[in-house]
């Protein structure tokens, strides 16, 4: 069984105990966690729900950490006016492991 869920702007196909990185959530490490927007629920069978038979479909799982991504390197270039930038950037992220999809 697995399901789609969105959050952060972002769609990720989830299954029980698949440890999976998001962007940053609210709550401490420990705390549970509740994805209500649910996309698509594939039942072992290979039954697709989708659209308004998701509505009561509901993804939980438990915080293991908060974190930030690998450094990024923007080198921003303009040629011949000798402008040149380099900044760095690491995104904030939350790892969470999904514990159940309830459909």
């Amino acid at each position: 069984m697995y399901a789609v869920i969105e959050t952060g702007g972002k769609q990720y196909r989830v299954m029980p105990g698949q440890k999976l990185k998001v962007e940053t959530l609210a709550g401490d490490v420990g705390s549970n966690v509740e994805f209500s927007r649910v996309l698509a629920v594939v039942d072992d069978a290979g039954n697709i729900s989708t659209g308004a038979a998701t509505a009561a479909a509901k993804v939980t799982g438990k915080i293991k950490a908060h974190g930030r991504g690998e450094k990024t390197i923007v080198f921003k270039f303009k040629r011949k006016k000798q402008y040149k930038r380099t900044i760095g950037h690491r995104q904030n992220f939350t790892e969470v492991e999904v514990s159940a999809i309830s459909a």
